[in-house]
């Protein structure tokens, strides 16, 4: 399992996730402009992810839905703010509605993804922000600890592939 650590951060209202992946820098960034391979590894197994648009530039946005076991479709978003090939970017993430706007009663974090060299290999941190504690434990309460958790385990096994 690539994931070595995770902090929850209650003051910074923030979730942190590292992991640890052997291959290259450039490897691993390609997985996040890729929006295929980003299928692949973005959502856990049970709930694969389809990408709808897929613009990871500044000020560009990303769309997508994960599918549910019984078929039941997830809409989220991106909308990128910041983009430093191949070690970082930000965005925003959203849950949304059929048609991709953003739904105002579930969070929306603020992310920064920061891919660096460690040990041959790359190290992942994972930082998602939001608003205020309650829409953090709203989403650890729906499950994003363990989803994000499984869906990071994925990355290991596009790499190999």
């Amino acid at each position: 399992m690539p994931v070595t650590d995770i902090r929850k951060d209650t003051e910074n209202l923030s979730l942190t996730i590292t992991a640890d992946f052997a291959a290259p820098v450039e490897r691993v960034w390609q997985i996040y402009a890729d929006p295929r391979q980003l299928e692949k590894v973005w959502g856990p197994p049970e709930y694969p992810a389809t990408f709808v648009d897929h613009d990871l530039s500044p000020g560009g946005r990303i769309t997508y839905f994960m599918s549910g076991p019984e078929g039941e479709k997830y809409p989220g978003y991106w909308e990128v703010t910041a983009v430093d090939e191949p070690a970082s970017f930000s965005f925003s993430d959203g849950f949304a509605d059929a048609d991709f706007n953003p739904d105002p009663i579930l969070p929306v974090s603020v992310n920064v993804y920061t891919f660096t060299e460690h040990d041959g290999g790359t190290r992942a941190t994972y930082v998602s922000t939001y608003e205020s504690a309650e829409a953090l434990e709203k989403v650890v309460d729906m499950g994003i600890i363990e989803g994000s958790s499984s869906a990071i385990g994925q990355i290991d096994d596009l790499i190999a592939a």
